[in-house]
């Protein structure tokens, strides 16, 4: 993450600045002079200032009241800046000088990681890809955790539709129902599912989970293992047909 694209000078104006958060894609821009920050700029902070009367080559007007944190800045500090309702947090030396940010995004997405906190992490390189919701013919899952030794989501199955009968060499999982009823497939046993209960699915182990409710069913899943990749999935049947070792549940 180079902090240029990300800064501006407070002389720029406002096309410049528009310039410079339409490339860097994250709403706003640090203001700095000398390399100290001096205030901060968002988009919402130029449309009210376009829609007083300015145009596009006046200097822009930025903020010079803002948050920010200290390098070695607490867990504590930076989760309670956050909780109220800041997007995102300028870090600063002790001279004031601009170091670098972290925006709210990236600091759950480290925690969701299980990093730990640190103001001297490269927060550039945290992928928010992992942690959105991802559709499937059967409905849809967002993770809540992913790092090397655990994968956790929340899948919710739509009334009638079912995942594939599938088995993995590398992980096993741990499903909690949360929400609904459904038939669950476990080597050659069939299990009645309902809110509360948990099905331990060891490696190799072929099974599947079938909603044949009129409700959306909504299932926990924790996966453990050394591995998490979509090539660990052997289907057998699938309603969808899927019937290949790539691709998601």
């Amino acid at each position: 993450m180079k902090c240029t694209d990300y800064t501006i000078k407070c002389s720029a104006s406002i096309l410049e600045a528009l310039k410079k958060i339409d490339h860097n894609n994250k709403g706003f821009l640090l203001v700095v002079d000398d390399g100290k920050l001096i205030g901060t700029l968002t988009d919402g902070d130029i449309r009210r200032q376009m829609i007083s009367g300015s145009s596009m080559s006046d200097a822009v007007v930025f903020k010079k009241d803002y948050k920010f944190l200290f390098e070695g800045a607490s867990f504590d500090s930076v989760c309670s800046l956050f909780k109220l309702g800041i997007k995102f947090l300028p870090i600063v030396d002790a001279a004031g000088c601009l170091v670098s940010f972290v925006t709210q995004n990236q600091f759950e997405i480290l925690l969701l990681e299980d990093r730990k906190w640190g103001t001297d992490i490269n927060f550039g390189e945290i992928s928010e890809n992992n942690f959105h919701i991802h559709n499937r013919p059967w409905g849809f899952y967002k993770s809540t955790m992913l790092c090397d030794f655990v994968q956790a989501k929340v899948l919710t199955v739509f009334p009638g539709q079912q995942l594939s009968l599938q088995d993995h060499k590398r992980r096993e999982e741990h499903w909690v129902i949360i929400r609904g009823k459904a038939k669950v497939v476990l080597g050659g046993s069939i299990i009645n599912a309902y809110p509360g209960k948990y099905i331990f699915i060891p490696k190799e182990c072929k099974h599947q989970i079938v909603n044949d409710s009129d409700k959306n069913l909504v299932l926990s899943e924790v996966q453990l293992g050394d591995y998490f990749g979509e090539d660990d999935i052997q289907r057998y049947s699938d309603k969808y047909g899927r019937l290949t070792i790539k691709g998601e549940k």
